[in-house]
């Protein structure tokens, strides 16, 4: 079962997602936030796997408080469901250690497939956001972190690319689940990242692996 907490602080919004994300039996609403700092104080007595959450509301905004609960909480997986879709908004969440961001024109289908993705270990971006990814490539500095990567390490992050789960990455290459999971760790390491979603962005934005059909 997923424990899900809903950080908005649009009453109408959060009544709307809960009453779709109840009628799952695989997810449960075990808390509700309309601001920032009230999802801080909640997220101790909620305790959730997924926190789906806003950028724009009271005090903390959502970017803060996601760079926030990565600190104290690293294992709860966090889904940015926004109407921004400005760079800085984008970016700034992953680098905070986002596991997903989709903006709120997306059918309600999606969102919940997206829940399911990241409580299991997944990344989720919307299009309209990893079509921006070869604009931050054009507009980086030159300060690129020297990452060597093996052989079977860059076989692995091209299927992270692709949005290969464990399991898929482990059929494709022929290798063990555990054997995947040691590989990914050490690619998080070598390139200092803390999520797929960042570890994606880097891989594209530094050209480690071939594009994506739709970039």
């Amino acid at each position: 079962m997923i424990r899900l907490m809903l950080v908005d602080d649009h009453a109408v919004l959060r009544d709307g997602l809960k009453n779709i994300l109840e009628t799952e039996e695989d997810i449960v609403v075990v808390g509700e936030a309309v601001s920032g700092d009230d999802a801080l104080v909640k997220l101790k007595t909620c305790k959730p796997d997924v926190i789906l959450m806003d950028i724009n509301m009271p005090d903390k905004n959502g970017v803060e408080v996601t760079g926030i609960v990565k600190k104290t909480h690293p294992e709860i997986k966090i889904l940015i469901l926004t109407m921004h879709n400005h760079d800085e908004y984008f970016m700034s969440a992953i680098r905070e250690g986002a596991d997903g961001y989709l903006l709120k024109d997306v059918p309600s289908s999606q969102v919940i497939d997206a829940i399911r993705m990241i409580s299991k270990g997944e990344s989720v971006v919307h299009p309209a956001m990893t079509k921006k990814l070869l604009s931050f490539h054009q507009h980086k500095t030159n300060d690129l972190r020297e990452a060597v990567l093996t052989e079977r390490e860059k076989e692995v992050l091209v299927c992270l690319v692709d949005g290969l789960s464990n399991k898929e990455i482990a059929e494709r290459l022929f290798i063990s689940d555990k054997t995947v999971k040691i590989h990914v760790s050490k690619i998080f390491r070598k390139l200092s990242v803390k999520s797929r979603s960042q570890v994606v962005i880097y891989a594209v934005q530094n050209q480690l692996v071939p594009i994506p059909p739709g970039i």
